[in-house]
């Protein structure tokens, strides 16, 4: 059995305990609308970090502001909707903008940091997402806002619990993304060429790949993604761009699950940190803590993986 499988077998057996401890005497209605809730949002973890691995794995970035260009497609569509445009254009607009505000980021700062350190780059990303943030705030004064979609009126039984639509869309857009992503870098010529421009820019360059186009690609799928990820956001957690934009943060963690490379266990981690944040709820001594849960469980995973060994994003040594 390969060290990785026997870390994912580990991870998954601790994080079951974890979840049995947390709802030790609880009644089983609750506990099933906490997990209900948990893998919903944890679905959108696995989802911010998916785009984060996607364009570290082409570019060498790690997008601090995915969270920001999703906040401000997701208020976007809220102000449309508020206008009369139909919700379907609503939607529509909100991946349009955040793929948008990512190609322009991808296109005319990112080349010109190319060359420089990885801290660098993240760093400049994050100073984008601060940008817009503020003008997502000075467009959108902080005020009480709802957003809702037509899947939460729906709903359907499952083992007794009732789950809308909306979360099931979410959970199941996470498992389809995931997957269609993963066979996308391992199957088509584009992905490949994202998987060697990863490994090194310069003989990617010597050997013709296409480098601006390749990485413009990358820009344009985080781009939709994390737009797509705004809209569940702002409908199952709440709509104000602060929130929505340090949402990023449990997306790192989830992408550290998975080393920044490893889609499958960036799914698993996203769906056990949005999990036990939920269940902590229900222990009042342990409601302060939920904000560390994140880090905590990449932690604890990272160290299980790298037993025997340096682990480095950069590989083994």
């Amino acid at each position: 059995m390969s060290r990785t499988l026997t870390a994912v077998l580990a991870y998954v057996v601790a994080m079951a305990a974890i979840c049995a401890a947390l709802t030790w005497g609880q009644p089983s209605q609750v506990v099933g609308l906490f997990l209900v809730s948990g893998l919903a949002v944890g679905s959108l973890y696995a989802l911010g970090g998916i785009c984060l691995v996607v364009l570290y794995r082409s570019s060498g970035v790690l997008n601090f502001a995915s969270g920001a260009v999703g906040a401000f497609g997701v208020m976007l569509a809220w102000q449309l909707g508020q206008w009369g445009w139909p919700r379907p254009l609503t939607w529509l607009a909100a991946i349009l903008a955040a793929t948008a505000l990512s190609l322009g980021y991808g296109r005319l700062i990112a080349p010109r940091l190319a060359w420089r350190d990885p801290v660098v780059k993240a760093v400049a990303t994050l100073g984008f997402a601060l940008v817009v943030l503020g003008a997502t705030s000075f467009l959108w004064r902080d005020e009480v806002r709802k957003f809702s979609l037509p899947s939460d009126e729906t709903a359907v039984v499952v083992l007794g619990l009732r789950v809308t639509l909306t979360r099931l869309i979410v959970v199941s857009s996470a498992i389809g993304i995931a997957t269609g992503v993963w066979a996308f870098l391992a199957a088509t010529r584009v992905g490949l060429q994202m998987r060697a421009l990863a490994n090194s820019r310069d003989l990617s360059a010597l050997i013709g790949i296409p480098i601006l186009k390749v990485e413009t690609i990358a820009w344009i799928v985080t781009g939709a993604i994390a737009g797509f990820t705004g809209l569940m956001f702002g409908d199952l957690v709440r709509l104000e761009p602060a929130v929505l934009t340090f949402m990023v943060i449990p997306s790192i963690a989830a992408a550290i699950c998975g080393r920044l490379e490893n889609l499958g266990l960036v799914l698993l981690g996203g769906l056990s940190i949005g999990v036990i944040e939920s269940l902590l709820t229900l222990q009042p001594q342990l409601k302060s803590v939920r904000s560390i849960a994140p880090f905590v469980l990449a932690a604890l995973l990272l160290i299980w993986m790298q037993r025997g060994r340096r682990l480095t994003f950069a590989g083994d040594v």
